[in-house]
């Protein structure tokens, strides 16, 4: 996918955290409600990850983490009783809330068994011509019109099995209309943070394609240019999976991957498409690694001299929510592993960073523009750009992808390591 230059970098900074920057928060006295809790199959109580949870009759909404939990900040004002659930292959789920909700608690859904010879499928016999259709209806099924979305992001890097940079920011992605190209749109980031190691052996001078910016440039009913462009799909073979549900809607199951060798990788993957208005509503790919070289010259935007970079996996996620009869984007994951090593070493490094966005509020009548010095530069790194600090308020209202227990290990070790490296000090 020919994407922007945006980079994460990973280098070595300054930690000023202060303790416990990963609570859990409290319900606010005045101004919203927190809902907290963890999301499980009603049938064999496995966690389930990647739950969407929105606020009934408004956009804001935000995700479970891959341990099922969540929290999600809701405000008075807008008088909201119920909060719903949506998960691939399962039922919704509403459950009412009360303006003195203060408990965690467990939220069930249940699996949607589809019936095939239920469901008339037979409308599509070449996968390709219900892919080039969905395409058509682009027009119909997304906004025309500007939209500003808030989202979190956040960013990780693992050395091996442990972690080297956490960043994270609140952002605002001013995302023209679906007939209008993806260069029109920007990414503001409106506050962050960062937990970087300070050992110098974790410190590695690596770019690579990622950051804040995938809410534009992994949108891919909006980019289309190597999955979607018309032209691009005779390089695909293409095959129907068996159909599924998101958001209590059934989808068409397309199964796709490379048929041709172009001088840039293709990719693997699924798309889900809405079978009622043939929207777009879930796409899950991975780069195709057979040639090593051709991933490295995408996804690798700076290293140091001497260092020899492997790619092993590049693998993508984009949701999509359906509302009020149009669909909008509603959260994006990359992950790309790689090994490094220095000439001279006989062994490599497993490194893997991990970037995700969650769409949590949206607004469409009347939105400004992003100026474009106001604007996240493709060039720029969120863990160079966000401030190293903590405070108990820092996140307010936002709502935020919750933590998992193993970041929050990490932020434990990393505090130590920095009071350690301030002893010596």
């Amino acid at each position: 996918m020919k994407t922007g230059k945006c980079t994460i970098a990973l280098f070595a900074g300054i930690f000023l955290l202060m303790p416990g920057c990963f609570r859990a928060y409290a319900q606010d006295e005045t101004g919203y409600i927190t809902v907290s809790g963890i999301v499980k199959d009603a049938k064999n109580r496995k966690k389930l990850e990647y739950v969407n949870i929105s606020a009934i009759g408004t956009h804001i909404g935000t995700v479970s983490n891959e341990e099922g939990k969540f929290t999600l900040k809701i405000s008075r004002a807008l008088h909201v009783s119920e909060i719903e659930f949506s998960c691939i292959g399962y039922f919704n789920a509403r459950v009412t809330i009360s303006g003195d909700q203060t408990q965690e608690r467990t939220f069930l859904m249940t699996p949607k068994n589809i019936q095939l010879n239920e469901v008339e499928i037979s409308g599509w016999k070449d996968p390709r011509d219900l892919v080039q259709a969905a395409i058509r209806k682009v027009d119909a099924n997304y906004s025309l019109n500007p939209n500003l979305m808030t989202g979190f992001y956040r960013e990780t890097i693992q050395k091996r099995r442990k972690y080297i940079n956490l960043s994270e920011a609140v952002i605002h992605i001013y995302k023209s209309g679906y007939t209008s190209p993806p260069e029109h749109d920007r990414v503001q980031i409106l506050k962050g943070r960062k937990l970087i190691s300070q050992k110098a052996s974790d410190t590695l001078g690596v770019k690579l394609l990622g950051g804040p910016t995938m809410g534009i440039y992994v949108d891919i009913v909006k980019n289309r240019d190597v999955l979607l462009e018309e032209d691009m799909l005779l390089h695909y073979l293409y095959k129907m999976g068996e159909m599924t549900s998101v958001n209590d809607r059934l989808q068409y199951v397309v199964h796709f991957s490379p048929r041709t060798v172009l001088p840039y990788p293709l990719y693997s993957g699924t798309f889900y498409i809405d079978r009622e208005t043939l929207s777009f509503s879930r796409a899950e790919f991975s780069m195709d690694m057979s040639d090593k070289i051709k991933v490295s010259s995408i996804i690798l935007k700076g290293k140091p001299v001497g260092l020899r970079f492997s790619p092993e996996e590049v693998t993508y996620t984009v949701a999509y929510k359906y509302y009020n009869g149009k669909t909008y984007l509603n959260y994006v994951r990359n992950e790309i592993r790689f090994k490094c090593d220095w000439k001279r070493r006989l062994f490599a490094t497993n490194y893997s960073v991990i970037g995700e966005t969650v769409i949590t509020d949206n607004q469409e009548d009347s939105v400004p523009k992003i100026l474009n010095r106001e604007s996240f530069s493709l060039r720029q790194s969120l863990s160079q750009e966000v401030s190293a600090y903590y405070d108990e308020d820092f996140w307010g209202a936002y709502n935020i992808i919750e933590p998992t227990e193993s970041l929050e290990n990490a932020v434990g070790r990393l505090k130590k390591q920095q009071k350690y490296e301030d002893a010596k000090q």
